[in-house]
């Protein structure tokens, strides 16, 4: 995206969400390993895994990409070049200041944690993010990039050729809110495009 405000200074965007599920740890590796460690945005990751387990997504995550990853806690202020990832059984939310919160609040469409949730918080309270919709079953995150498009924000989707699981892009792409259908291995050359956009 080439500079709107004709020489401005301020980010365009402020955060990156992104959603995946079946399919998505190896998406992931492979969209993380493709940022830079001086990527200039937070980026808030749910996948949806098995709430009653321990969670090593943060640990697998770092060995692939060379930006800090942590799994979210309350009380987190989203920070540039940091991967938040939302534990098992939590809602991971944006809340004031660009700040994280869990919660323990009933399932949305049997999904604990939700993208919808992440993907709406983040626009509430963020302004303009820029949303990913990879692998995954279910329509999970759909409800959430229409939230993002109505804020200002961008929304890339995984195309089908790439997604081992095409259901959760199929169901963004459904609500004519994304802006651009990718394959993965061009999706984080255009975060970094996205992320150097500036007002």
């Amino acid at each position: 995206m080439n500079d709107a405000g004709g020489g401005g200074t301020a980010p365009m965007y402020s955060l990156v969400v992104v959603a995946a599920s079946a399919g998505g740890l190896a998406a992931l590796a492979e969209l993380l390993t493709a940022l830079p460690a001086e990527f200039p945005l937070p980026v808030a990751v749910v996948q949806h895994i098995d709430p009653n387990r321990h969670s090593l997504l943060a640990s697998l995550l770092a060995r692939r990409t060379s930006m800090r990853v942590k799994e979210g806690a309350a009380g987190d202020v989203l920070a540039p070049g940091v991967v938040y990832v939302a534990a098992p059984n939590e809602h991971m939310i944006v809340a004031a200041n660009a700040t994280l919160q869990l919660s323990h609040a009933a399932p949305i469409h049997f999904l604990r944690p939700s993208a919808d949730r992440l993907f709406e918080t983040a626009a509430s309270e963020c302004g303009r993010v820029i949303g990913v919709v990879l692998s995954g079953t279910g329509s999970d995150g759909a409800a959430g990039v229409a939230a993002i498009k109505a804020a200002g924000g961008a929304v890339i989707a995984q195309d089908e050729a790439s997604s081992a699981f095409f259901g959760m892009p199929h169901a963004a792409i459904g609500t004519g809110h994304v802006d651009f259908v990718l394959p993965l291995d061009r999706i984080g050359l255009a975060l970094i495009n996205l992320a150097a956009a500036t007002l």
